[in-house]
């Protein structure tokens, strides 16, 4: 069994929400996606994956989600990029995605861009997703420290999203053993951006009463959040 909190906020100084988010205990998915390209369209593209998800039938098997999951964002990509095409040679509509499916005391993790996910097990919180994005790159080759990529000037920059300019979308998963305790975090780059690692765990790990999620949230205003901010936590 799980439990599971939501939360979506406009941030301080955004005047849309182009995040989106999905949770389907019934199911054992959540989803967080992160709409990118400007005059509405991140709010179509993260919108459109939540509701294709959304659709998706109560009776399937952990390996059918999994399998369900894949075939919906294909879908996604396919429409958002013949939408894009539509609109002129320059138009993008993409979002990132970030999906948890839990079933069975395993746990399977499915993304795309830099939302991330993290699991806080035993006091300890790691990110369990690695962004795809262009920072993320140049700390992997050795050309830029961790400690200077949040603060970098191409930070928003993602290699990899629902919508982009591929013609096939690839997705990355990792899988896992799920312990009860456990409290996995989905959120946007908003949140991971403005919060430190310490301060996510801190938060994710407060005792039942006030959500998680609202901690998390009104963490990130408090710092003055300048992008939209999601948070899915889900505790085993």
């Amino acid at each position: 069994m799980a439990k599971s909190w939501a939360m979506t906020d406009v941030g301080a100084v955004r005047k849309h929400n182009e995040d989106n988010m999905l949770s389907r205990p019934d199911l054992g998915l959540w989803v967080v996606a992160d709409g990118a390209g400007g005059h509405d369209s991140g709010e179509v593209a993260s919108g459109m994956i939540v509701a294709e998800l959304d659709r998706l039938p109560r009776d399937l098997s952990g390996a059918e989600v999994l399998s369900e999951v894949r075939l919906a964002l294909s879908r996604v990509h396919a429409a958002l990029r013949a939408e894009a095409a539509a609109r002129g040679p320059h138009a993008m509509i993409a979002s990132t995605f970030i999906a948890l499916i839990l079933r069975d005391r395993h746990f399977a993790c499915l993304w795309a861009g830099d939302s991330r996910a993290y699991l806080l097990r035993h006091g300890q919180l790691n990110q369990i997703s690695r962004d795809h994005s262009l920072v993320q790159e140049l700390v992997d080759s050795g050309n830029l420290a961790p400690e200077d990529a949040e603060h970098h000037p191409h930070a928003n920059v993602i290699t990899r999203a629902v919508g982009a300019d591929n013609d096939v979308l690839e997705l990355d998963k990792v899988i896992g053993q799920a312990e009860p305790g456990d409290r996995f975090l989905l959120c946007s780059d908003g949140l991971s951006k403005t919060l430190s690692d310490a301060e996510i765990a801190s938060l994710l790990a407060a005792p039942d009463g006030v959500p998680p999620t609202e901690l998390l949230i009104a963490a990130a205003l408090a710092h003055r959040v300048n992008d939209n901010v999601t948070a899915v936590v889900v505790e085993v």
